[in-house]
């Protein structure tokens, strides 16, 4: 390797290392152990390889000097081809254990990323809504994507670098003590020359590749929050362009200035070290050049110092910055396991059962719920923070108690930021209650399987997402299995067939990202399609229709009529008009029950809900001119 790529390397090495002044337990290195278990076979041998290739490297020069020797000496041609064979044999065994080394490496590596965002992304799929609300989605896609690839590096590259590094140094140097005491000194002399720049020069760019990271990421995230649909049409509304463009540009010119510095910090410091290593290199000739003509030392021994010479420099190089190195790899692994350590809210006991077969009951007895402290669902770095808020715990339900009967249906009313949400969150198990019990076949929601939980319970929320796939993909996330018919079918019932069968593309029509490319009604129809795919015996709507205009109301309320029909359904409605037939109406007032009953009785009793009523409606004496809405029917329950 010549000493401009070592250089190279080296810069490469320190520039992409994430120092950091943590300290780091054994328990850290245990779990790295466990990490790496799986791999120990393939990681024993590509050490071995690693070893041997620094043998092989150390004693081609060794070879190389015996030949200028048998040339000097005219010794048989038989001894120099003899010589030459061995040097062309050692280099395809290079070539040959290269390959496998480098084979054993990438499979090392990639089977480690594999692992780490496996478990990353399987913990992370099991963290409560919280986590999600906290969270910035970039900063929790990084730790899956460099975080993971930093922890990889330190078995694919470090470990092996220091080993082999290591072995070919006292290789070298003994080599070349052996043959050369004085000179070997001499060429030592010039070390701190060519290790300390490494090391300040490394720091320095690191320094600037962060400063240019945090800016990129600044500008990604703003380039990600403006250029998707609700972020254009804010900017459009609110924004102003011209200091949006002047921000960025900002950013943009100072990741420009440090590419610059950057570039001229890595040529500076290669043309430098490679300066030093032809001087360290004319050193070596001139001595050994001098000593040789006073039949001192053999022309041979010249040659070989001078190839030992980068066997000696460049694993000292490397080895200098290989603390920084291995203390980045040792980064990445802490934060990769600060995610895995973050103790997932809702857990599945070992023993849960499956929701009893047959129509099924929701009820809640006696719920008290708060909302998690910051510091059990998140990270400050996942935020991108310098510490959590500090607010968060204070208890929004109190003593929350009703029962939605098989196959009735049961709405619940009252002010926004009332917990009506909060409660639909805990019949799904997106949270646990913190006193009392959610059951939904006679069974608490805490001993139920979270697959059978969510076969029997469906759920339907305002802002209808959808991910950026096809039509077909979207609904199939409910039923996998579903042919084209079944979904044709829902889509029929979700009144959307007309619809999708006009589109060029059909089922395979993309929707956009969270389906944008559909109207408002579209999409919360579709989102019914998918409810009615999955068949749950128990529907939750959570204002489904609380952003649409009247037509795509109408339109939504006929699909859900489909959605409820013979299901125990939980309705959370803003509009009252859509819940006047229901079994039982609960007004929700500050996290309690504050009045029950049907629409008659609870405008008969004179207290909230008449409120309510009163604000949308006016005189009450007007209720009976109100149509019903079609998906408050109830109807027979399923079996």
């Amino acid at each position: 390797m010549s000493m401009e790529i070592t250089a190279w390397n080296a810069l490469y090495n320190a520039r992409h290392a994430q120092d950091d002044d943590r300290p780091f337990s054994r328990e850290t290195l245990r779990r790295i152990g466990r990490f790496a278990r799986p791999h120990r076979t393939a990681l024993t041998w590509f050490l071995l390889l690693s070893v041997v290739l620094a043998l092989l490297a150390v004693a081609t020069p060794v070879l190389a000097g015996r030949v200028v020797n048998a040339i000097s000496d005219q010794a048989e041609t038989r001894v120099v081809v003899t010589l030459a064979l061995l040097i062309a044999g050692i280099a395809v065994a290079e070539a040959a254990i290269g390959l496998l080394a480098r084979w054993l490496s990438a499979r090392i590596g990639e089977g480690l990323i594999l692992d780490l965002r496996t478990a990353v992304f399987d913990h992370v799929q099991r963290m409560p809504i919280a986590f999600f609300t906290r969270t910035r989605t970039g900063a929790l896609v990084s730790r899956l994507n460099s975080d993971v690839i930093g922890a990889q590096r330190a078995f694919s590259d470090t470990l092996s670098g220091v080993l082999s590094n290591l072995v070919m140094l006292l290789l070298a140097l003994g080599v070349m003590l052996s043959i050369s005491w004085q000179i070997t000194l001499l060429t030592l002399l010039l070390l701190p020359v060519f290790v300390l720049p490494a090391r300040r020069m490394g720091r320095r760019l690191a320094r600037l590749s962060r400063e240019a990271a945090n800016h990129n990421a600044v500008m990604s995230t703003q380039m990600t929050e403006r250029f998707s649909a609700p972020g254009a049409t804010l900017v459009k509304l609110y924004g102003r362009p011209a200091e949006e463009s002047e921000a960025f540009a900002v950013r943009a010119r100072r990741v420009r200035d440090i590419g610059i510095r950057s570039a001229m910090v890595q040529m500076v410091f290669v043309t430098a070290l490679t300066l030093v290593s032809a001087l360290a290199l004319a050193l070596v000739y001139g001595v050994g050049g001098f000593y040789a003509l006073r039949d001192d030392l053999d022309p041979g021994a010249v040659v070989s110092l001078a190839m030992l010479l980068t066997r000696l420099y460049a694993p000292l190089t490397s080895l200098a910055s290989a603390r920084v190195e291995v203390m980045s790899a040792l980064v990445s692994f802490q934060r990769v396991f600060e995610v895995l350590d973050l103790r997932p809210l809702i857990q599945e006991r070992p023993d849960a059962r499956p929701v009893p077969a047959g129509p099924v009951a929701i009820s809640f007895d006696g719920v008290d719920f708060g909302y998690p402290a910051p510091d059990k669902v998140s990270l400050a770095s996942l935020e991108e923070v310098a510490t959590l808020d500090s607010r968060g715990g204070e208890q929004v339900l109190h003593d929350v108690s009703f029962t939605a009967e098989a196959g009735q249906l049961v709405a619940l009313v009252g002010s926004s930021g009332a917990g009506k949400s909060t409660i639909a969150q805990l019949a799904t198990r997106l949270y646990d209650t913190d006193r009392g019990s959610v059951r939904v076949g006679g069974v608490d929601v805490r001993d139920l399987g979270a697959a059978s939980l969510r076969r029997t319970v469906g759920m339907v929320t305002q802002d209808g997402h959808l991910f950026h796939d096809t039509i077909g993909a979207n609904l199939r996330l409910a039923a996998p299995d579903a042919d084209d018919a079944r979904l044709w079918d829902a889509l029929r019932k979700a009144r959307l067939e007309t619809l999708v069968a006009a589109l060029p593309d059909g089922l395979d029509t993309v929707v956009g990202e969270r389906g944008y490319r559909l109207s408002g009604g579209e999409r919360q129809r579709l989102t019914i399609a998918r409810l009615l795919l999955a068949q749950p015996r128990v529907v939750i709507l959570d204002e489904a229709t609380a952003h649409l205009d009247a037509t795509s109301e109408a339109a939504v309320q006929e699909a859900l009529a489909e959605a409820l029909a013979g299901r125990t359904s939980v309705v959370i409605a803003h509009r009252l008009s859509t819940v006047r037939a229901a079994d039982q109406i609960l007004v929700v007032e500050a996290g309690r029950i504050v009045e029950r009953g049907t629409h008659d009785e609870l405008l008969a009793a004179g207290g909230r809900y008449l409120e309510l009523h009163r604000t949308q409606f006016g005189d009450p004496a007007a209720a009976g001119d109100e149509p019903a809405a079609p998906a408050a029917t109830p109807a027979a329950p399923v079996p």
